[in-house]
């Protein structure tokens, strides 16, 4: 098979290095790639949004099958691009078709289907600039924190949890009078805190089966404690300590479940990674929030501790044969450190010389935000590499990947050294 990868990040990265492990894939392309997947595959400068584009590309190459990493393109309708030409509809999409991909595009469609299925979440409201004074009214009919999230899609920085009313407000007035986060905060979902600790749970679809990939747990803050600004992952742990079997046995049942029977239920075609971010209040799980595609960092730790060869899952998925896939799953934790560059998430540099990466034998470096130029590697993005590691626990794998990272170096490197501090 011919294969190619949409992306440029991390989970790109981790794709590309899982696929190019399988006899099943012949040639393998990443659009538009990083240094990282320059490695072991061929990388196409196409950006993921330009579908035209990526359609030539494919029917020049004989690809057989489209794995679609980010959520842009799926919420813009990727799939239902390729599937509705009949040049290209024999081509396998990895990726749920638009309607579906809402579950993402928009908090307010999330949090609908959710009530819809009985699918345990925080109550919430929806507003926009018509009706702002309402949306103060709910915020004080709330206790703080309060919860604001931008309703489309906005790189995982549109959620902010804000502690005074008044703050909250101001915060409101902000995301929808002067378009804090532009297109994406033109409606706003406020909805109560939920107090506990998040994880993660992924899902394989072939839009009748599912599969449960490992749980993980991700870090987004960029402070240590996480304290500070959202970042798009400061790093991961796979297995969760605490998701014991009667958890997860809870997950199954009243979020898993009742989720792929909805997506049948309500017409929304789906092939392909359900991301559902989790929190545990008390003993019971509640969703925080639906995504369309798998997670980054998680990817990093999720993708390593799958034994079988991937490209036979993804044949699966699309064939809907995913019924007859058994996972088989390193017992082994995981785990990931993300550096990043210095001022992420906000303004940083790039250009910046990554040495050490050939000193690295302990760990699997993933690229992220890394690219080559004159026949150096060097930094192009907030999160430059995520650096994993396998260990009996999660411990030792987390001590492994900061020794790792001792043998690393670019200007203005940072990275949280108190990765899984909470478990």
């Amino acid at each position: 098979m011919n294969i190619l990868i949409l992306g440029s990040g991390g989970r790109e990265h981790t794709f590309a290095w899982k696929i190019a492990q399988s006899n099943h894939c012949d040639k393998l392309f990443v659009a538009p790639g990083n240094s990282g997947t320059a490695d072991i595959a061929e990388n196409v400068a196409i950006s993921v949004t330009d579908f035209e584009a990526l359609k030539q590309f494919a029917l020049k190459e004989g690809v057989d099958m489209i794995v679609v990493g980010p959520e842009d393109p799926l919420v813009n309708g990727f799939h239902d691009f390729i599937l509705n030409d009949p040049k290209t509809r024999h081509i396998a999409v990895i990726g749920p078709q638009k309607a579906a991909a809402e579950l993402e595009g928009s908090k307010e469609f999330a949090k609908e289907f959710m009530s819809r299925h009985n699918i345990p979440t925080a109550a919430y409201q929806s507003f926009t600039k018509d009706n702002l004074e309402e949306g103060y009214a709910f915020l004080e009919s709330l206790k703080a924190p309060y919860v604001l999230k931008a309703d489309g899609l906005a790189a995982g920085k549109g959620v902010v949890i804000l502690h005074d009313l008044e703050a909250a407000k101001a915060e409101l007035k902000s995301m929808l009078i002067d378009s804090k986060f532009g297109q994406a905060s033109s409606k706003v979902v406020i909805e109560e805190f939920l107090d506990g600790i998040e994880l993660s749970c992924f899902v394989l679809t072939d839009g009748e089966h599912y599969k449960i990939l490992p749980t993980a747990k991700d870090y987004k803050r960029i402070g240590e404690g996480d304290t500070g600004l959202n970042t798009g992952g400061m790093g991961a742990v796979s297995p969760v300590p605490f998701a014991t079997r009667e958890f997860l046995n809870k997950i199954e049942e009243r979020i898993v479940k009742p989720t792929i029977a909805g997506l049948k239920k309500d017409n929304l075609p789906y092939v392909g990674f359900v991301f559902i971010g989790l929190i545990k209040v008390g003993d019971d799980p509640k969703v925080i929030e639906y995504n369309v595609r798998m997670g980054d960092p998680e990817t990093e730790v999720v993708f390593p501790r799958l034994k079988n060869d991937l490209v036979e899952i993804l044949q699966a998925m699309a064939k809907g044969t995913l019924d007859t896939v058994t996972l088989d799953i390193d017992s082994r934790a995981a785990t990931t450190i993300v550096l990043v560059s210095g001022g992420y998430p906000e303004a940083y540099g790039k250009g910046h010389e990554i040495k050490g990466l050939e000193n690295i034998t302990e760990s699997i470096p993933f690229h992220a935000g890394a690219q080559l130029k004159d026949g150096k590697i060097v930094t192009s993005g907030g999160r430059v590499l995520a650096i994993t590691s396998f260990g009996d626990s999660y411990k030792e794998a987390i001590k492994k990947s900061y020794q790792s990272i001792e043998k690393l170096h670019f200007d203005k490197m940072y990275y949280r050294s108190d990765i899984g501090f909470d478990l």
